[in-house]
């Protein structure tokens, strides 16, 4: 896997595009790989984050294949500095812990009348929004230590289409300490990310040691 780290310029306009717009967003980021006729870009998880000691927005981006920044060029105009990109092949034991961080999009999936893949339902509570994570922790290889919710609300990626087709998603970053139990299933989650809406920045678990 590869991991890129984009600081952008939150000074420019068309950064202030890619941060509300979750449809200009994905594009721009995937400017950067293969596109399907070359084999496709294959997996990408990514997420803007914010340092709150240094106020500077970044976008970090996972991805299966090596990105070629130089052809992400809407995305280039809008760094603050050089993009950094290294390859990144985690080792995990189990009982091992570590500091996390997702941004997810928890729901639940509900049938309805005339539609043939139904629709999802986002959780709203933060009970439910817990449970939600463990649930999904139960089948991803790890548990939660401790974990901390921090709601986004509703992230809209309209895309100028009618209020029907409009795609909403409710966002909530989390951020702990997680115990990996069986090592393989958690490798398998890092490189496929947790929960829906990937595409719109959705799902990315980044880990990193923790310190005493």
């Amino acid at each position: 896997m590869y991991l890129s780290r984009l600081k952008l310029d939150t000074s420019i306009r068309k950064t202030c595009e890619l941060m509300i717009q979750p449809y200009t967003l994905h594009q721009a980021v995937y400017r950067a790989f293969p596109d399907r006729a070359d084999g496709g870009p294959g997996r990408v998880l990514y997420r803007i984050d914010m340092d709150r000691r240094s106020e500077s927005i970044s976008l970090i981006v996972q991805s299966e294949k090596s990105p070629d920044w130089e052809r992400a060029d809407y995305l280039r105009e809008c760094l603050f500095d050089r993009e950094e990109c290294k390859s990144f092949t985690p080792s995990v034991a189990g009982g091992m812990c570590l500091r996390f961080r997702l941004r997810a999009n928890p729901s639940v999936k509900r049938q309805a009348e005339g539609k043939k893949n139904g629709y999802r339902l986002g959780l709203l509570r933060e009970e439910d929004q817990l449970q939600w994570l463990q649930r999904k922790a139960d089948t991803s290889g790890f548990t939660l230590v401790n974990c901390r919710v921090i709601p986004e609300g509703i992230v809209r990626a309209d895309k100028n289409l009618t209020d029907k087709d409009k795609v909403r998603h409710y966002g909530i970053v989390f951020e702990g300490v997680l115990k990996v139990i069986d090592p393989d299933q958690f490798l398998g989650t890092l490189g496929n990310g947790i929960g829906s809406a990937k595409g719109f920045g959705f799902g990315l678990l980044s880990v990193a040691p923790v310190k005493d």
